[in-house]
C-alpha cells in the first residue's frame, strides 16, 4: 500500500510578529504584542492617542530596535537578520510616511527614484521608465517634474506612496495615510490601496484612527491601548463594533463619525 502523499507546506504568514515590546530611552509603551498578518490581508492598527501606533510601525519597518521579541516577514527572521538579509529584507516592504515624507528640494520623480538608485542596478533610462510608470499608478501622469511645494497634501500622499511602492514589494505599511486629507481625497486613496491589494495581492498594514477606512476596507484590526500597553482586541472591525463587550473597543468604533452601514440586499 503506497503512503498517502505528503501534504504541501501552507506558506508562512507575511508578517508574524511574537512577544514583541516596544519603547524608547528605557520606557516600555508596547509589551507582549503578538499577531499575524496573511498574504494579501488588509490589516488595520486602531486605537487612541497616544497608544502606540505609530511606535509599532516604526518598530516593524526597523527604524528602531525592539526591547524584546521578533519580527518575521515570510518566514524569515528580520529583528535578528545579519546585514545583508536584513538589506535583502528591506525591498520586500514599502513605507509610506505622514505626510508623505518627500524631499523638498527634489521632484517628485526624483523623490521616487530614490529607493531604484540605493537598491537596484537599473540605468538611469530604466529609472526614468519606471518612475513614470509608478507615478501613473497613483494617478499623478505629468506632475513628474513638480516639487512637492506645488502640489495638494494628497497629491502628496500618492508620490510618498508610488515611492513606497518603487521596488515593487510585497508588503506595504501606511502611517496615517488619510491624515489631513478631505472625506473625498481620503476616500480615493482608500480606493488606491484596495486596487493594488487586488493586482497586486499586496499585503497592507495600515495605522489609522479614520473610521471611514477603517470600516471601508480593513479585513481585520488590532487594537492597541495605552493603559493595557497592548492589543486589547483583534479582528473584522464591523464584528467587533456589533460584538465586543469591551467599552474602550466600542466607543472608538462607535464614534458619532462612524460611517453608515449599508443595508443588507
Amino acid at each position: 500500500m503506497n503512503p498517502a502523499p505528503a501534504l504541501p507546506t501552507p506558506a508562512p504568514a507575511a508578517i508574524e510578529v511574537t512577544g514583541l515590546q516596544c519603547g524608547y530611552d528605557g520606557r516600555i509603551v508596547l509589551k507582549d504584542v503578538n499577531f499575524t498578518v496573511q498574504r494579501g490581508e488588509v490589516l488595520f492598527v486602531i486605537g487612541g492617542s497616544g497608544c502606540g501606533k505609530s511606535t509599532l510601525l516604526r518598530h516593524l519597518v526597523g527604524l528602531h530596535a525592539p526591547m524584546a521579541g521578533e519580527v518575521q516577514f515570510s518566514g524569515r527572521s528580520f529583528t535578528a537578520a545579519d546585514l545583508a538579509t536584513r538589506r535583502s529584507l528591506l525591498k520586500t516592504f514599502g513605507v509610506l510616511y505622514q505626510g508623505g515624507a518627500l524631499w523638498s528640494s527634489l521632484t517628485l520623480r526624483q523623490n521616487v527614484a530614490l529607493p531604484l538608485e540605493e537598491h537596484t542596478p537599473l540605468s538611469a533610462r530604466e529609472i526614468a521608465e519606471l518612475t513614470s510608470l509608478k507615478l501613473a499608478q497613483v494617478g499623478l501622469t505629468g506632475f513628474e517634474d513638480y516639487y512637492p511645494a506645488e502640489i495638494s497634501g494628497g497629491m502628496k500622499k500618492r508620490a510618498g506612496l508610488a515611492r513606497a511602492l518603487a521596488l515593487d514589494p510585497a508588503i506595504l505599511f501606511l502611517d496615517e495615510p488619510s491624515a489631513g486629507l478631505d472625506p473625498i481625497t481620503s476616500r480615493k486613496l482608500d480606493d488606491l490601496v484596495l486596487q493594488l491589494r487586488d493586482t497586486f495581492g499586496t499585503t497592507l498594514v495600515v495605522v489609522s484612527h479614520e473610521l471611514a477606512s477603517i470600516f471601508g476596507i480593513a479585513d481585520r484590526v488590532i487594537m492597541l491601548d495605552r493603559d493595557a500597553q497592548g492589543i486589547i482586541a483583534e479582528g473584522p472591525p464591523a464584528r467587533l463594533a456589533e460584538s465586543s463587550r469591551d467599552p474602550r473597543v466600542t466607543e472608538f468604533l462607535m464614534r458619532r463619525d462612524r460611517p453608515p452601514v449599508a443595508p443588507a440586499g
